[in-house]
């Protein structure tokens, strides 16, 4: 196993003469293919770069690269216009759609007495390593899979592993997945890069994916108080050291530990990102930690016109709402279709408060009565987004039209953010 490229500081700025550094390393180390599928993250990940790898990967590899598959999970296929947008020099017969219902394998179950260890006892059943046939089937003598490392709410960093068995995952082991971690509690992941559910992807890996020529292409992403993006470091390897190496950086470069807690918090969500609360409520896991007891939340979401990416787990978000934790648990036992959804399941667990603090949702497209048969407060976009531009405002601290202190942020995916008493 074997770390080919690393390279990454908090204060590195990694350009593309060094993207195609580390990945002209990789090919001349490991040796080119000669039949090539690249795994990059869909338009929901953009600031990645890995759009821009994708396009180099071809580049540098030509005719090898015969399929780029979009590691959506649940998501929506990228529309043509993400697809030239995040893919520009990349031709279109070379996408191939996952389909998270119908389109997957199972390559075996990690066993109920690793994942009851692993989770402390709070989830006991054996989890499906699930991958779309494609990497089983489809004759490639290397798979690159490519994305970001940061603090998420279900694995706790992002990315590696997850991209295979979550991005192109099936709807056993994507459900199983989000549930027992977030049973686990997400207050206890985020950030943290040895978390129960890593440790199942990471046993799948070794016991399943032996065979499998998989290669990962890690980035670090820094975002400055301006909003602008610098990638802070480039790691290129198939082994676990790989990862936590990236991790290691990512937990200092996006995590943000503030000096108090906000009493009131702005998230900003970029209608070419964010469209769906499915995706919208980055802003409510990454900033959880940081909000001040009863204090408020509010999400400006100009483009945001539906809950969930799937039409069937919308409907299931519409049926319940964003709920307690312990609420959603017994809805699990008295509700089959939840049940039969525990993706869903987990979401709503994600994007409730806990009843700490209140969340005002600004959607574009949603109206006030969806919302708050949901669980949250109505927010007029127009009126909110007048008193908090987002072009005008950096990340950080700032004081409202009536002087009120609020801390902003202008894309809540890119980091996690805390208060000194909840780290």
């Amino acid at each position: 196993m074997t770390t080919y490229f690393a390279r990454g500081s908090e204060t590195a700025e990694l350009s593309t003469a060094d993207l195609r550094e580390g990945l002209e390393k990789l090919f001349t180390d490991r040796g080119r293919p000669s039949k090539a599928l690249a795994i990059p993250p869909d338009y929901s990940r953009l600031p990645s770069r890995a759009g821009e790898i994708t396009c180099l990967c071809h580049e540098l590899l030509g005719d090898a690269m015969v399929d780029v598959m979009p590691a959506l999970g649940t998501h929506k296929p990228m529309s043509p216009e993400q697809l030239a947008h995040m893919f520009p020099s990349l031709p279109t017969d070379l996408i191939r759609e996952h389909n998270w219902r119908n389109d997957v394998v199972t390559l075996g179950d990690v066993d109920a007495d690793f994942v009851s260890q692993a989770t402390e006892g709070i989830y006991s059943e054996p989890w499906p390593a699930q991958v779309n046939r494609l990497l089983l089937e489809g004759g490639h003598d290397m798979i690159l899979s490519i994305g970001q490392v940061v603090p998420h709410e279900v694995i706790g960093m992002a990315n590696y592993n997850k991209n295979i068995f979550v991005g192109t995952g099936g709807v056993k082991g994507i459900n199983e997945s989000h549930f027992l971690s977030a049973a686990y509690g997400m207050e206890r992941t985020m950030g943290r890069a040895d978390t129960p559910l890593r440790k199942i992807l990471n046993r799948a890996q070794d016991l399943f994916c032996k065979e499998m020529p998989l290669v990962y292409i890690l980035t670090v992403i820094g975002q400055q108080p301006d909003g602008s993006l610098v990638t802070r470091g480039l790691y290129i390897g198939d082994d676990h050291d790989t990862f936590f190496e990236a991790a290691e950086l990512a937990l200092k470069v996006n995590f943000t530990v503030l000096e108090r807690a906000p009493k009131k918090m702005v998230c900003y969500l970029d209608p070419s990102e964010f469209h769906s609360t499915w995706i919208g409520n980055k802003s409510i896991y990454r900033t959880r930690l940081a909000i001040e007891d009863e204090g408020e939340l509010i999400v400006l979401g100009p483009a945001v016109r539906m809950f969930g990416e799937d039409e069937a787990i919308d409907g299931l978000i519409r049926k319940y709402g964003y709920q307690p934790s312990a609420r959603v648990m017994e809805l699990v036992q008295q509700n089959e279709d939840l049940r039969n959804n525990l993706s869903a399941a987990a979401h709503l667990i994600h994007g409730s408060s806990e009843n700490r603090f209140s969340v005002n949702y600004a959607p574009g497209e949603l109206s006030q009565q969806e919302i708050e048969s949901v669980g949250y407060n109505y927010g007029d976009v127009k009126s909110l987004m007048e008193k908090y531009p987002p072009e005008k405002l950096n990340d950080g601290w700032h004081t409202d039209s009536d002087g009120e202190e609020f801390y902003f942020i202008k894309n809540p995916a890119l980091g996690l953010w805390a208060s000194p008493g909840r780290v």
